[in-house]
């Protein structure tokens, strides 16, 4: 569940908590209009992001205007997937006339004089952007805090993070400023904050989704081999589909353009699904309260129909994909640093990528006999902030284990070494009432098959007392 919740009326407050796909049916039918839902989403930044600090670069002018437009064309008849609905893109995003830092000081003053592709697809359905949400440093960071805009906090517990890098985003839906969310992954960059903020989020396949126009500040594209996606964050099920609907697609710059449509679900009724609940992994601690969480999911899929196993050997080795996909990351990254050199020799990455070619081969096997894997999408909950600046030396207290701090990124590695879409959906809370999610991988471009378990789940899920 949402941190913030109201039953879904009329209301542009209530509709903004209800999302994007339900606040855009009531835009379409004259429920409500866009610069009402505008000014809510305004209204509710300036009332709770002074506390939190997660809309940091507001263009509210411009999203009235925008609103306005909106409200013109629906008069007249016009239907975008996204016409009139308010939403924040991750800071890291290019928007012309808003500034693209990254958090750093010598980018503070950097504005792109283009849209991301992305953003440009948002607004081509009618999306009122209000503006930008925070980051760490870099987006090198599992917590949300930077030299130039500050600090985020978890909006149940201000001594805690919201998860990063796309903490503001998440804490922006979890708290009902907006109805979507655009962000990115490379570590569980959308994935650990919405398991710690209580929202919904979706990791695309590899490919699905256009990255032009995301990338270090004052270029346009990331390394080639550097296998980071956006993806949007949500407060349902339904929100995921409708941002793939609006995103999902070639980018014309690399391939020519034409029609494009993933597959529909691999099954309708619960009775027909094969998943896999996995909740140990050698190379992290897992919470007694996030392996209930996850566990529970699997039962509740069980008790629904679904065939629910805990454990196959035709999954690969966790530690291998963990090891193995830190070492391409690590090597990339170094690279694409200025001045940065190779890590490795050039025999030492090819064997990383012959291994890579290997694992997906075998997750390939595992998805013949399965539709979906359900794991954590990080072994804890929301945590107080680290200050210790060094990250060899941060470490964490998971049920009074000391751990280290990178072993945060290792139930991300799964969905990403193999290109896998993976979907987080809300699972439950801790004993002391702070979120946690489930994470739903599924097979290379079956992207709807994730969704759709989510919204089973939220189907099967009694609602919080």
């Amino acid at each position: 569940m949402p941190v913030f919740t109201m039953r879904a009326t009329h209301d542009p407050t209530a509709l903004l908590a209800a999302g994007a796909a339900r606040s855009a049916r009531a835009l379409a039918a004259g429920q409500v209009s866009a610069a009402e839902l505008c000014e809510a989403a305004i209204a509710r930044i300036e009332a709770l992001d002074g506390a939190l600090n997660a809309v940091v670069v507001r263009d509210f002018d411009h999203a009235r205007r925008q609103a306005a437009h909106a409200d013109a064309a629906l008069a007249r008849g016009e239907r975008r997937p996204l016409l009139g609905v308010p939403m924040t893109v991750k800071e890291a995003f290019n928007v012309a006339g808003l500034p693209t830092s990254w958090g750093l000081p010598a980018f503070r003053d950097f504005v792109p004089p283009r849209d991301a592709v992305a953003v440009q697809r948002l607004k081509a359905a009618g999306a009122v952007i209000l503006g930008k949400t925070n980051v760490p440093t870099g987006l090198a960071d599992w917590q949300c805090d930077n030299p130039v805009y500050g600090r985020t906090v978890h909006p149940l517990d201000p001594a805690r993070t919201p998860g990063g890098s796309s903490g503001g985003g998440a804490v922006a839906v979890a708290t009902g400023m907006v109805a979507l969310e655009l962000g990115s992954d490379l570590t569980g960059s959308l994935r650990v904050p919405a398991s710690f903020c209580g929202v919904y989020t979706h990791k695309p396949s590899e490919g699905l989704l256009p990255t032009r126009g995301f990338a270090f500040p004052g270029t346009e594209e990331a390394p080639a081999e550097l296998p980071s996606v956006i993806g949007p964050i949500g407060h349902c099920a339904d929100d995921l589909l409708l941002a793939l609907q609006v995103l999902a697609g070639p980018d014309a710059a690399h391939v020519a353009e034409g029609c494009f449509a993933l597959p529909p679900p691999r099954h309708a009724g619960a009775k027909d699904w094969r998943v896999l609940v996995v909740t140990a992994h050698p190379q992290a601690v897992v919470a007694a309260d996030v392996r209930a969480a996850v566990e529970g999911a699997g039962r509740r899929l069980a008790k629904a129909g679904a065939r629910v196993a805990d454990a196959s050997d035709l999954l690969p080795d966790l530690a291998e994909i963990g090891g193995t996909y830190d070492q391409i990351v690590e090597t990339v990254l170094a690279l694409a640093e200025p001045g940065g050199r190779p890590s490795m020799s050039m025999r030492t990455w090819f064997d990383l990528l012959a291994t890579r070619t290997r694992i997906r081969a075998q997750l390939r096997a595992l998805f013949t006999q399965f539709d979906a894997v359900l794991c954590p999408a990080v072994g804890c909950a929301a945590f107080e902030h680290v200050s210790e600046q060094n990250f060899e030396k941060r470490t964490l207290t998971v049920d009074e284990s000391t751990t280290a701090y990178g072993v945060l990124g290792a139930w991300a590695a799964l969905a990403s070494l193999g290109g896998l879409p993976a979907t987080v959906a809300p699972a439950g809370f801790t004993k002391g009432g702070l979120p946690l999610g489930v994470q739903i991988v599924g097979p290379y471009f079956e992207d709807r098959s994730t969704i759709a378990l989510a919204q089973l789940l939220a189907e099967n899920t009694p609602p919080q007392k």
